[in-house]
């Protein structure tokens, strides 16, 4: 399985993602020799198989590396440049509830079935809409074997196995609560993992209508750092 943190994108969206480390070979237009240092470092922390459940950089980690301290704008401009540099399948992103600077790579949806089956992604999007749209902190296991099944020893072991992936991915943590029962929480990656299209097929979808991208964020509460609606090219 590859364990790249990755977003998930519409199929109609950069199919021609077929060698993702050509990007690199332009990064050095938009970043100094010193910054493409530090966006390798986040990029290698970013791995799930490097780090184990502490993903990417926090930033005061970054701004270390780069060498600057609570400038806000030097740190903004780092970050839209790498993106400049990497967009087409990269996307560097600061959590800022979270304090992470992660990479994600992005994965058309037609090959996101490589990396996470039907059933794993339908229990990624419940705990997505169940923290990111309800606003709850942690979901409970046992929130999951009500939403996906009457408890049996048989639903149980089936909901861990597909749980699993996610945790590998870095998706989603084990979040204490101070009591028997496990609870699970996204992570940066968990929270970013679908773009905006993305979600904006699956409200289609499961709304058998078309909606405005403005409708769709709405719903999934998915607005960019400046409070507006972030762009997106399905909707050009």
């Amino acid at each position: 399985m590859n364990k790249e943190p990755m977003e998930f994108e519409n199929e109609e969206e950069e199919t021609h993602n077929v060698n993702p480390l050509s990007a690199l070979q332009s990064i050095q237009g938009f970043l100094t020799k010193e910054e493409e240092l530090v966006f390798m470092q986040i990029l290698f922390s970013s791995s799930a198989t490097i780090r184990m459940g502490n993903f990417g950089l926090s930033r005061k980690e970054v701004e270390k590396l780069l060498g600057i301290t609570n400038d806000e704008e030097a740190f903004a401009s780092f970050m839209k440049r790498v993106n400049q540099g990497v967009s087409r399948y990269f996307k560097v992103i600061y959590d800022e509830r979270r304090n992470q600077v992660v990479a994600l790579m992005r994965v058309p949806a037609k090959q996101a079935r490589n990396v996470l089956n039907k059933e794993s992604l339908a229990i990624l999007m419940f705990i997505f809409y169940h923290q990111e749209v309800l606003q709850n902190e942690y979901t409970l296991f046992s929130q999951l074997i009500h939403s996906f099944g009457h408890e049996s020893l048989q639903v149980t072991r089936k909901i861990q196995a597909n749980l699993d992936p996610l945790k590998k991915i870095g998706a989603i943590e084990v979040y204490d609560t101070n009591s028997n029962e496990e609870a699970y929480q996204l992570t940066a990656i968990g929270v970013h993992m679908f773009s905006d299209s993305y979600l904006r097929r699956y409200a289609e979808f499961s709304q058998s209508n078309q909606l405005h991208m403005e409708d769709v964020l709405r719903f999934f509460k998915r607005y960019n750092m400046n409070g507006g609606v972030s762009d997106d090219s399905v909707e050009t």
